[in-house]
Formats: structure tokens, sequence, C-alpha cells
């Protein structure tokens, strides 16, 4: 039998690891309770995990019942899909899809660990705009969420580089193995084209000045194949723009910038408007009559989809939908910064006619 070599920890400078790789603590989560403990009472997301939000607002609405059948259209960390497994009591079945293949397995089998085998959990590798298809295959819900978010650990991982924060390859994709790279994608696209996914996709209101230096180095100078290659061209772009501006005011405008920036590649890079659109179109007919829907959004373009689809639906396909966004609570904005943005609407399906 061949001695099994023992794997030194990662070695950091300084008293505290900085890098995504360095935080083996973190991303040991069971094994480490404690440091994660500490991260997240700072209001901070550990490495390689992902806080899931508004989980009480969620249940309290979808009111699952033992033996009832559920839909998670994003899986991600798998954090809401444990709370609904529980729920069922071991009686049912959720069903979890996530185009990621590398998180969603990972998340299968923190699943199976926590006791929710194949009889209880089942992971489905596509894109939630495929749920007719799976309905085809599993039947009808009686529950389903969607979190529309970018989970924790793909926006932290700087490999993925959905982040301006982290030095890493300008990817983007949810999914790495389908796809072009953001890189790549840039490349293809006109001034104008750059221009209209701006202002679509993120409301930019530099789009215009934006655009003209993303098509220019991306057509005419070198490739922008880093996360921090954009980084620098939008801030030296919207520089003019910012002066006699605090030192504080200044960098919240670069980092808004950024942010807006980033969410407008990715928008386009994963077609999720498209996406949402299809899911959208497709929801009434993949539930159960009486069947509840919780939806997560993170930015106005999706939030203002998702309002029309349930109010055109209203009397037609929903008995109910939801007046107003539910959104987290103070204290969860506090302890998970990332949630301030989450906006909840619900919709009940029709029952069958008396």
């Amino acid at each position: 039998m061949e001695e099994k070599k023992h794997k030194r920890r990662v070695r950091y400078k300084g008293t505290h690891p900085r890098s995504y790789k360095e935080k083996y603590k973190e991303h040991n989560p069971e094994k480490y309770a404690d440091t994660i403990a500490k991260v997240i009472a700072k209001g901070s997301t550990p490495a390689g995990m992902h806080i899931s939000i508004m989980v009480d607002e969620i249940l309290d609405f979808l009111q699952i019942q033992p033996g009832q059948k559920g839909l998670d259209a994003t899986l991600g960390y798998g954090g809401h899909s444990r709370r609904m497994l529980e729920k069922l009591q071991g009686q049912g079945r959720l069903i979890g899809l996530d185009i990621d293949p590398i998180e969603s397995q990972k998340t299968e089998e923190r699943l199976q660990k926590a006791g929710f085998g194949p009889d209880l959990f089942i992971r489905v590798l596509t894109n939630f705009a495929n749920i007719d298809q799976v309905a085809r295959d599993y039947g009808k819900f009686d529950f389903l969420l969607a979190d529309l978010g970018v989970s924790s650990m793909q926006i932290d991982n700087p490999e993925r580089g959905f982040s301006y924060k982290n030095h890493g390859p300008l990817d983007l994709r949810l999914n790495p193995q389908e796809g072009i790279p953001a890189s790549k994608r840039l490349q293809e696209l006109s001034q104008e084209e750059i221009q209209g996914m701006l202002e679509e996709n993120s409301d930019e209101p530099y789009a215009q000045e934006l655009a003209k230096a993303i098509y220019k180095n991306s057509h005419f100078g070198k490739e922008i194949s880093t996360t921090t290659d954009l980084r620098n061209i939008i801030e030296t772009t919207i520089e003019p723009y910012s002066k006699g501006m605090g030192q504080g005011e200044k960098k919240d405008f670069y980092k808004k910038t950024c942010q807006r920036v980033f969410q407008a590649i990715r928008i386009d890079i994963n077609s999720e408007f498209e996406v949402l659109d299809a899911f959208l179109t497709k929801l009434p007919q993949v539930m159960n009559p009486g069947g509840r829907i919780a939806i997560l959004t993170f930015h106005s373009g999706e939030d203002r989809m998702v309002k029309k689809a349930f109010k055109a639906g209203k009397n037609l396909v929903y008995q109910e939908v939801a007046r107003d966004v539910i959104r987290p609570s103070k204290e969860e904005c506090v302890t998970n910064p990332r949630s301030r943005s989450t906006k909840m609407r619900w919709a009940i399906v029709k029952g069958e006619e008396a």
C-alpha cells in the first residue's frame, strides 16, 4: 500500500491570509467552524462559501409540507436547498438545477454528507431556462425558488473572473466549460454594441465613453485579458469625471462604475435576460395547482422582468402575486452586506376549479 504523503498547509506572508487560495481554513468550514463564525460575524463571506439570503422569509412563504416536490432553480452553494430539504422531513423530493459543473458537484457532495441522498435530492446540470424539460422528467412542482444572484464562491474565486477586486482572467462565464470568455467576447462586439450592452444591462451613465475606450483597447490595442486590464480602462476613462470629488466619494464612484460594467458584461456573456425570459414564460406550466413561487432579484433589470411577468399572469395563471417586494431585514444586511440589493417577489399558481 502506497504511503499517503502529508500535504502541508498553504504558507502566506504576515499574520493573516489575504489571497483566495491562502484562506485554507475558510475553504474547510466543517473543520474550522470557529474561523467561519468569526468571518461571518465581521459581516464578511468566508472564501469558497455563500451565505444564503432571506431564508426565513422564503420558507415562511413557501410553506413546504412533507411529501411535496420542489425545485431549487439555482442551486448554488445549496444553503436554501438544505433548509427546504429539512422542511420535507425525509418525505418528498427536491430537484436542484445549476449550470456550474464545478460548484454544483461540491454542493451535491455536501448535501449527501448531510443525509440528503438521491431519494430526497437530485442535482440536474442544466440551465433553469429548461424547466419544462425538467418537469417532463420529474413531474410538476409544489414549490419553487429561483435565487438570481451570482454565488459568492464564484465572485470571490479569482480564476472565474467575476470581480474587479480580484486579479484573474476576464472570464465571467457561469459555466466555464461552454461558450467563450468575456475577453474574447469583447473582441467580437462593435463600439455601438458595447454601448448598448452597458446601457441595457446596467443603466451605465458613462456607457458611451466606456464603450469607446473598451472598443479601442480590445480591437486596436492588446486583448483585455484580465479583470485588472478592464478595471484600469474603466478608471482611466471616468477619471476626468471625478475631478472635485473627495477621496471617499471618488473611491465610491470608481467602485460603482466597475460593478455596473462587470455586471453588464456578465449578463451578456451568460445571456441572463434571455434565460430569465424563457424561465418566466415556462414557469406556470411546471407548477401544480396552488404551487408557490419565490424569486430573488439583485438588480433593476431582472426585477422589472419578474414584476412584469407576474403582473401579466395575475388572474390568468396566478391567483395571487406580491404587491410589493420583500426586502432583507436590517440585521441581515449588517451580517451579510451582499444581501442589501435583494428583492423578493412571489406568486401562487391558480388552484383547480371547484
